[in-house]
């Protein structure tokens, strides 16, 4: 038996706005699709903790024994500004390069703090660039369908039409016709269009747009909707299992993403939404106007006012999943130094957990007791992340897990009453909630500083062998050797490798 077979999983369905037993399409099987990050600038903190959310997501669905194909695409083209300039066109300006290098340039570093957040790649990471004739090939079908119109080159959705032949839009948003207006009054268009509610799913490039297209209707580039329509559709078919994003994400481009798969295939994409919510800092919305911000290579290396030291990734990690994804949550120096605490105590249990992995006892006598409580115990960790993946609740089990691992670890008589199983299980449960589901892993080791320790070692037994301490300088050698470094003694010296 799989385990999503054994443990049914509820998630919050921002669709339906209620918690829903999950059912997958065709299990085990699940197309999971999580918009990406818009590569013209540096990733942004707070979209850092909905792609860690969405990482948590991705490796929970896989523990059950689901097979997840998990895209998060690239925006690399379609994000207008007010002006109505593409803001990738916009920073290649700025910083003298082509747009792909920027975008080159951005998503790189986007992958690189990732990695830093472990947390796992995509299935299929798509670029908008790169799929401009299936999204060329959706603006025809919602043509076709009666939904679009073509204005001096430009290709419009006609809001207002769908939403009479259909009861699907706003729904996911909650939001009306006449709210699409604070989005659309600044563009330069405005006067094409039939209605004010009507957004571009393809737009005629002016001569100062540098990124451009070929299409039926002009030379132009996609509406920045539209994007996430064609490639979702296309790897995951044209109704999948989850769509994800951050809650700011909501409206208009989720809503519009659902009218544009209606419009040209008949359905809508996703069949559970899941938004996660805003990371505040000091209590407020983080601004750049007002300099309530931080970078991620801030909160690593502590160059903020806003925090008094930097911070291990997995210590950042830790605080973003003490609260449930779709919860606000509230960065601030004290309440990472709190995290920096928690996160300790767990990894500080984990080689316990990891010994019991391959426990071997023979226990006479059964203690009952502490063996329900410890399969009770790992139950739970599987029922809170069912519940709508609520990660801050799992890590509350996990600690309860980690004071009883310490017990055993102090007392070895603890073993004598359970049996070789019930270790195993809690041993394998800890382990695999910690490393493999919240994915928590040891904190990155200062090497400048071993290199310092281990120059000083290096410096003592050449004063060992200068004084003719033969067996000092072998025992510095040998036991360098036994924790996996190397020294090669030159007539340039001594060096080492770790």
């Amino acid at each position: 038996m799989r385990k999503y077979e054994k443990y049914p999983l509820y998630i919050h369905n921002s669709l339906s706005r209620s918690k829903e037993l999950f059912k997958a399409i065709n299990p085990p099987h699940i197309g999971l699709y999580v918009c990406g990050p818009t590569v013209y600038s540096d990733v942004h903190i707070g979209n850092c903790r909905t792609f860690v959310s969405f990482d948590v997501v991705f490796r929970y669905l896989s523990h059950l024994g689901y097979q997840v194909r998990y895209v998060r695409n690239i925006t690399d083209v379609g994000h207008l500004l007010d002006d109505g300039e593409d803001r990738m066109a916009k920073r290649a300006k700025v910083e003298q390069l082509e747009p792909m290098e920027i975008a080159q340039k951005y998503t790189n570093g986007f992958h690189k703090v990732m990695e830093i957040f472990n947390t796992l790649p995509p299935s299929i990471e798509p670029q908008a660039s790169g799929h401009i004739p299936e999204q060329i090939e959706m603006v025809q079908a919602i043509i076709d369908n009666g939904y679009g119109y073509e204005k001096n080159g430009s290709v419009y959705f006609n809001t207002r039409k769908f939403a009479s032949d259909s009861s699907v839009y706003g729904n996911l948003s909650g939001r009306v016709l006449d709210d699409l207006l604070q989005e659309t009054r600044t563009l330069k268009n405005q006067d094409e269009k039939e209605d004010p509610a009507d957004f571009a799913i393809w737009m005629k490039a002016d001569d100062r747009h540098i990124m451009r297209w070929n299409s039926p209707w002009s030379v132009g580039f996609p509406g920045w909707h539209l994007e996430c329509s064609a490639m979702s559709t296309k790897y995951l078919g044209k109704t999948f299992d989850i769509h994800g994003g951050g809650s700011d994400l909501k409206f208009p481009h989720h809503e519009n993403e659902i009218a544009q798969n209606n419009g040209a295939c008949g359905c809508s994409p996703a069949n559970y939404w899941m938004h996660s919510n805003m990371l505040l800092l000091n209590g407020k919305k983080m601004s750049k106007s007002d300099g309530n911000t931080i970078t991620p290579h801030q909160l690593f290396d502590g160059n903020s006012e806003h925090i008094s030291k930097g911070y291990d990734p997995m210590t950042i990690r830790f605080f973003f999943l003490q609260a449930h994804y779709s919860s606000t949550l509230d960065l601030s120096d004290t309440a990472l130094q709190a995290a920096e605490k928690g996160y300790k105590r767990l990894l500080n249990a984990l080689p316990i957990a990891e010994r019991l992995k391959d426990a071997s006892v023979d226990g006479k006598t059964v203690d009952e007791e502490l063996t329900q409580k410890i399969k009770d115990l790992c139950n739970q960790c599987y029922i809170e992340m069912c519940n709508d993946f609520n990660t801050a609740k799992t890590m509350a089990v996990l600690f309860e897990i980690s004071s009883i691992l310490n017990e055993i670890d102090q007392n070895p008589k603890l073993l004598t009453g359970l049996t070789t199983e019930t270790l195993v299980e809690l041993g394998e449960t800890y382990v695999g909630f910690v490393e493999d589901v919240l994915g928590l892993k040891k904190e990155a080791e200062d090497t400048s500083k071993i290199g310092d320790v281990i120059e000083i070692l290096i410096q003592l037994r050449q004063e060992a062998r200068a004084n003719k301490n033969w067996a000092l300088s072998d025992q510095i050698r040998d036991q360098l050797l036994a924790s996996g470094i190397t020294i090669k003694d030159g007539k340039d010296g001594t060096t080492f490798s770790l």
